[in-house]
């Protein structure tokens, strides 16, 4: 009898432990759905990462060079236009010695497109403190398009210098060695030049020798070549000018001088020679980039060197 003077809540309590029992069990399957569920993750996905990024563009195996190394694709606003990946990231309006947009390689590696400034436009685009001087103008330049003043420039920046232009080099190897405090500048750089650099570099490194190429002169504005026309000196119609000529020397050790190439212990006009014979092999094997080839010897301001160009014929000169 004392079970039932509880007042009858013993059987109360069992009948609502089951209603319970029976709820959640009702209830767990759905739960189970919207935890793990399809529906339950788009959602998630969608609002935390949003739509994917738009592919970058690629940039094709031509505009890698024969090498495979150019980084850099140079050219008038008409010019880039005409390709069509560069035409999706050209700016709607010319934005000189600005950021410049950049696609990728077929490897993944950066690739920059690099509106030139035309020559015309030099002064209202801000580069009216660089003096560049004039190309020469006579029967020579008359008689071979090679001599054309080039249609239009590199602004270059302190910001984008050190903007690769091919695996080994950056825009800041090829500056004129003057003015340096005025900026914008002015580079005239082609990217024939790069490519046989780059293959010379690859050469050296198939024989087995030293390749880090240091470029003691690259592009020359007409103004600055002319300081040091004369016997003995620069050419009137310097190959620097038209940016596809650089000389350069080997220099792993970074000491600015170049390095013993022939293994003969000294470094002389020797290894001029070993650099100026792997130049010839790259312009055999590539003669859409022929051009001049000439060894100098060391004097009291720099060590042995050799002049490189792709003016588009041959030419040679020193020993």
């Amino acid at each position: 009898m004392r079970t039932s003077t509880l007042n009858g809540r013993t059987p109360i309590l069992s009948a609502l432990g089951v209603i319970l029992t029976l709820l959640l069990l009702a209830l767990a399957p759905a739960s189970a759905t919207n935890q793990a569920g399809p529906a339950a993750t788009n959602v998630s996905n969608t609002s935390t990462y949003g739509p994917p990024a738009p592919a970058i563009p690629v940039a094709s195996r031509e505009l890698l060079g024969l090498s495979g190394r150019l980084r850099a694709v140079m050219g008038t606003p008409k010019t880039l236009d005409e390709d069509p990946v560069l035409r999706t990231v050209l700016p709607s309006t010319p934005e000189f010695a600005a950021r410049w947009p950049r696609i990728s390689t077929p490897e993944g590696d950066s690739f920059t497109v690099v509106p030139l400034v035309p020559l015309q436009d030099a002064d209202e685009a801000g580069f009216g403190r660089y003096h560049i001087g004039a190309w020469p103008q006579d029967a020579l330049t008359a008689s071979a398009a090679r001599y054309t003043p080039p249609s239009g420039f590199i602004g270059v920046t302190p910001e984008n210098q050190t903007t690769s232009v091919s695996e080994s080099f950056t825009m800041k190897d090829f500056l004129t060695h003057d003015q340096g405090d005025v900026w914008p500048k002015v580079l005239v750089l082609q990217p024939r030049l790069l490519d046989k650099l780059e293959l010379l570099r690859e050469e050296l490194d198939r024989e087995g020798l030293p390749s880090k190429l240091h470029v003691m002169s690259g592009f020359r504005t007409p103004q600055y070549n002319a300081q040091g026309v004369g016997k003995g000196g620069r050419a009137t119609h310097s190959r620097h000018m038209y940016g596809d000529a650089a000389d350069v020397f080997v220099d792993v050790d970074g000491n600015g001088w170049m390095d013993d190439l022939n293994g003969d212990g000294k470094v002389d006009i020797k290894d001029s020679y070993v650099l100026k014979r792997a130049a010839e092999r790259v312009e055999a094997e590539y003669p859409v980039l022929v051009g001049g080839i000439g060894t100098y010897p060391s004097n009291g301001v720099h060590g042995p060197f050799v002049h490189v160009d792709a003016r588009g014929v041959k030419a040679r000169w020193g020993e």
